[in-house]
């Protein structure tokens, strides 16, 4: 039952968490930090990355996996530095520490399907084709090495909105040398990340980051401020690295839920190691609400990833191509349509509603849809 399978779990969590302190890696907490000061020469700042299968340089040579934070200028990052201004930029905002009336569920889904895979990156590696590990793609059709702002904007999508343009990935997922693709739409909630639902704004056009890290170690994915449930089958859940096995049934998957920060400075659209300028959200002091950081005052949507990969059995060879479980992380690049975004913005998170894809509760039926059969604007 599920309750036993947590039990057992959380003995097994505890092994795993034992034997994660012999592994090696490094993990940038910046997306919980202060506001970085720009700095000349940013994008010469280079990080580790493990791979799946040894470590390996960027360009195909062998030898440690080392990256540069943004190596080259883009349509996006002109001179390079890896900082991309918003424009405008959002200033002058004080983060809320209002309670509004209770609402359990402030979100709405934008469900896309997976599209391709390749070993690009265009929030790490912009401009250079094949300098990632494997990834795969989910949302916009077009998603490469070269993607920018305007190139994803308006381009054909998986997601069930046709209005959601933005580009989705993750880690490739295989088992032995076969990748393992989700099948059909996946779930990506937005949600609100903190009390005050009334405070989230839209997406930015162009804002993107990186959610965790393929560095990170077990004990730092487990601590993460995104981890919800790490990886789960049948009823095996809280783990930081795939389960030795899982019941070899149909109805079986592993799964995996995460959630990215939902708090920005208003500043930047990308930062050099894509995750300052956004950051989770903090417990306002002698309660138990959450609010944005003074540092990352601006509330927007909080998007969890929630996917499920068609593997069961013995899970022996199951492996990330960033490399073992704890080495999950996630890429985001926002291109909505932005009448569309602020809609289902305003309607089911800061109208307090559960929705699905359309912007329509089925708990509160007379409050309407936002989109029509066709998932569009009326």
């Amino acid at each position: 039952m599920r309750i036993r399978g947590r039990t057992l779990s959380a003995l097994l969590l505890a092994a795993a968490l034992g034997a994660s302190a012999l592994t090696v890696g490094t993990y940038s907490a910046a997306a919980e930090g202060p506001t970085p000061t720009r700095v000349t020469g940013a994008s010469t700042r280079a990080h580790v990355m493990a791979g799946s299968t040894g470590a390996h340089v960027m360009g195909g040579s062998t030898g440690a996996h080392v990256m540069g934070a943004s190596a080259l200028p883009s349509a996006d990052d002109a001179d390079g530095d890896g900082y991309i201004p918003a424009v405008p930029q959002v200033t002058g905002v004080t983060p809320s520490d209002r309670t509004p009336a209770p609402a359990y569920h402030r979100e709405f889904q934008a469900n896309c399907s997976v599209t391709h895979t390749a070993p690009d990156d265009p929030i790490v590696y912009p401009g250079q084709p094949g300098a990632s590990h494997d990834h795969t793609f989910m949302g916009n059709t077009s998603t490469n090495a070269h993607s920018t702002t305007a190139s994803l904007s308006g381009g054909a999508t998986t997601c069930n909105a046709p209005a959601d343009s933005s580009a989705y990935w993750m880690p490739s997922l295989f088992k032995g040398d076969q990748k393992i693709l989700p099948t059909g739409p996946q779930v990506i909630y937005y949600k609100s990340g903190v009390t005050d639902y009334t405070s989230v704004r839209p997406f930015p056009k162009g804002l993107r980051f990186v959610v965790g890290s393929p560095t990170q170690s077990a004990q730092e994915f487990r601590a993460h401020k995104g981890f919800v449930e790490g990886w789960e089958c049948g009823d095996s859940f809280f783990n930081v690295d795939f389960p030795a096995s899982c019941p070899s049934r149909p109805d079986v998957q592993l799964n995996i839920r995460f959630q990215a920060p939902s708090c920005w400075n208003g500043l930047y659209l990308d930062t050099p190691d894509h995750k300052s300028h956004m950051a989770y959200p903090v417990v306002k002091p002698g309660t138990n609400d959450n609010m944005c950081p003074a540092s990352h005052p601006v509330a927007l949507p909080m998007i969890e990833f929630k996917m499920a990969f068609p593997v069961n059995g013995d899970m022996s060879q199951v492996r990330l191509s960033s490399g073992r479980g704890y080495s999950f992380h996630y890429d985001f690049f926002n291109a909505w349509e932005e009448p569309t975004l602020k809609a289902l913005v305003d309607h089911c998170i800061n109208g307090g509603l559960q929705c699905d894809t359309r912007g329509y509760d089925q708990n509160h039926p007379e409050r309407g849809a936002v989109l029509n059969a066709d998932h569009r604007l009326p």
